[in-house]
């Protein structure tokens, strides 16, 4: 009995591993009832260099206020760290993201992140940063510590997770670039219950369109893995690479997080090209604007983005890499 029951064990915890680590899907693209529009995974900034870092694709008018008082509805469930579902005086709704007590905060990152992909053309929904709030709850009014609020928007509906390793796009250099974009930011969190299928209806009554978005993005600019992983921290994230080498005709790069079948021999230096020239175009004040965004202090702001495009410089030199 004793044997059977840590067979059962032992092939439960290696059936994890499998699923989690080792025995991902074999990543192709996958037909779609109807044809899918390039358009639902990414659309051409035009004007990228108009666009507002600071208030994000959604605008000041959708920011969370920091002076309101906000009445809590229930702690959020899912995801590493914390939090709680609050509602504003308006009756909007918001998630919550706050910091963990060991393992640091997500919140300025996830923003950062976020602002950088809704620029260059990703879709992504609404995320704020607040450093602290007040919010209403059984026990009274209190100040909470702030972290990334999420706003629930009638016109963005949750149709579910999509999948990395097979969807429409997978092989297509927007598939490609936005895989080359998060390994610059070193973000660590490429599994499928981060991505989300979103209906959008920017206009009630009219035609719906569908999203494929990557969001809960605040395990990046520290160092990636699978087992502990660390986030937000300058020195750590200084004390890694992106771009390591070239095999075989692809890029290697610095990545230890799960689903390394998604990079291992597959970017070609004509995908770190073209990631490179999307986020290239991005401007001094911009990079500042999506840190200031994520509350950094702006010393530390600075030492990120000279990281940051030290990053986007070795990567319009992929042709060089490659060519050695």
């Amino acid at each position: 009995m004793i044997r059977a029951q840590s067979i059962t064990r032992a092939s439960a915890l290696a059936g994890v591993v499998c699923a989690t680590v080792y025995c991902a899907a074999a990543v192709r693209p996958v037909d779609t009832p109807s044809p899918t529009a390039l358009s639902s995974w990414w659309q051409a900034p035009d004007n990228l260099h108009a666009r507002d870092l600071f208030n994000g694709p959604w605008g000041a008018k959708n920011a969370p206020d920091p002076h309101a008082e906000y009445t809590f509805v229930r702690p959020k469930t899912g995801g590493f760290n914390p939090g709680v579902i609050v509602l504003d005086p308006q009756g909007r709704q918001w998630h919550v993201k706050q910091p963990s007590g060991h393992h640091g905060d997500e919140g300025p990152s996830e923003v950062v992140v976020s602002r950088v992909l809704s620029a260059l053309g990703y879709h992504q929904p609404p995320v704020y940063y607040l450093p602290s709030f007040t919010m209403r709850d059984k026990s009274g009014v209190h100040t909470e510590r702030g972290g990334r609020f999420r706003l629930a928007m009638p016109s963005l509906v949750d149709q579910g997770e999509w999948s990395w390793q097979q969807n429409p796009f997978v092989g297509q250099r927007a598939y490609q670039g936005l895989l080359v974009i998060l390994l610059m930011f070193n973000s660590s969190d490429l599994k499928n219950s981060n991505n989300t299928l979103y209906e959008y209806t920017p206009n009630p009554g009219g035609p719906a369109r569908h999203w494929y978005v990557v969001r809960d993005l605040g395990l990046a600019l520290g160092k990636t893995g699978r087992i502990s992983p660390q986030r937000n921290n300058f020195d750590v994230f200084s004390q890694t690479q992106f771009i390591t080498g070239v095999k075989r005709g692809f890029i290697e790069f610095d990545f230890h997080g799960l689903h390394r079948e998604l990079v291992t021999g597959r970017i070609t230096p004509e995908d770190v090209r073209w990631a490179a020239a999307l986020i290239g175009g991005l401007t001094e004040r911009q990079w500042q604007d999506a840190f200031r965004a994520g509350g950094y202090a702006p010393d530390v702001a600075a030492r990120f983005i000279d990281l940051l495009r030290a990053r986007v410089a070795q990567a319009q030199r992929a042709d060089q890499i490659a060519s050695r």
